[in-house]
């Protein structure tokens, strides 16, 4: 790092290479740029492709579209983000791994964690013979009255 990092900036990055080092996963320029952008504050995030895409290029990284993609399938492959789909197109990605559910905002399209305490599930159907629930999603749907 230059003697022009700034400190918040030193403190994003080693947060994000950690983050990587926690999955094994190699910490490239790429990914350690979105890493911390995505974790650096200690906060968890939901973001779309495009979104991380635009706060990167603000952070003047010079990263593609196609590299914010695979970098976030990478890092859910590896464990440390998990992906929501809404409406089975919009996809955005979570970087809390409890399970949880979300709210989604139809006017804002934004994606927000659901208190999960309130929540209860019963009466799932059985898994076909062979197999096993992995998990169950939940996204509630918002829209002004």
């Amino acid at each position: 790092m230059s003697q022009q990092t700034s400190p918040s900036l030193t403190v994003q990055t080693r947060r994000g290479e950690a983050w990587l080092a926690s999955a094994d996963l190699r910490p490239t320029r790429q990914r350690v740029a979105l890493a911390a952008l995505l974790v650096g504050d200690g906060q968890d995030r939901h973001v779309t492709a495009e979104s991380l895409f635009s706060n990167v290029c603000r952070s003047g990284e010079k990263v593609s579209l196609a590299t914010v993609y695979n970098t976030l399938r990478a890092f859910c492959d590896a464990g440390l983000m998990q992906e929501v789909t809404v409406d089975g197109t919009r996809s955005y990605f979570d970087t809390n791994m409890d399970e949880h559910p979300h709210f989604f905002w139809e006017d804002s399209g934004e994606l927000t964690d659901a208190p999960a305490e309130d929540l209860k599930i019963v009466g799932l159907p059985a898994a076909p013979d062979g197999m096993e629930i992995a998990s169950v999603d939940v996204v509630i749907r918002l829209r002004k009255t």
